[in-house]
């Protein structure tokens, strides 16, 4: 009859810690691709979400109107999320939802024939550029991003007014309180498009 085989404490140790490296092992490589499958949908989530779209459109007006880029796709993501059919229940119309007061204001600026109708902010360039203008000239006015956003979404007037008040500004140049809600959210929203944009399309972001 075989002698029963019993390990002795060194071959338990010895067989204790293979299992352990063993285990580690595995756990380090799920984690590791477990990391690399999640940063891999992450990324592709926010490029969904967060496209180039119109491209052609964005950097050449964005250019001319001296109007960071970013800041142009943050406007059109936040009013439109890219639909150039779009209409606001207040009228505005496409991917920069141009107001037909503004539209008459700018095709004047920009000295466009009358016969440029405001079926035109329809068209996405027609849109791009009027829209990239109109946020060029509030931030040339304002001197800062927040006012000129806040300016875009409620009108120069309301922010010329709230920049007089002294319960929403000290110096009567930057907002430290932005009263109306909505265009406070409204604010928010761009400045976070915004943020999302430069992260992922930023050369110096993504190699970091």
């Amino acid at each position: 009859m075989r002698a029963e085989y019993k390990p002795s404490h060194r071959s338990k140790r010895k067989n204790g810690r293979y299992i352990f490296v063993v285990t580690s092992l595995i756990l380090i490589i799920a984690l590791l691709f477990g990391n690399a499958a999640y940063r891999a949908a992450k990324e592709k989530y926010l490029l969904y979400n967060y496209p180039l779209k119109y491209e052609e459109y964005v950097e050449k007006y964005s250019k001319e109107n001296g109007v960071d880029k970013f800041l142009i796709y943050a406007i059109i993501k936040t009013e439109s999320n890219f639909n150039s059919d779009a209409v606001s229940n207040v009228g505005a119309r496409g991917l920069m939802q141009i107001m037909d007061e503004t539209f008459q204001w700018v095709r004047y600026r920009l000295n466009d024939s009358d016969e440029t109708k405001y079926g035109t902010m329809f068209d996405p360039e027609q849109n791009i550029r009027y829209g990239s203008y109109l946020i060029g000239y509030l931030l040339n006015y304002f001197g800062s991003m927040d006012e000129a956003v806040c300016a875009y979404h409620a009108g120069a007037g309301s922010v010329d007014s709230w920049l007089q008040n002294s319960k929403y500004s000290k110096d009567g140049k930057t907002l430290d309180t932005v009263p109306a809600s909505d265009t406070k959210h409204y604010l928010n929203k761009i400045k976070d498009a915004l943020k999302k944009y430069q992260k992922i399309y930023t050369e110096d972001n993504k190699n970091a």
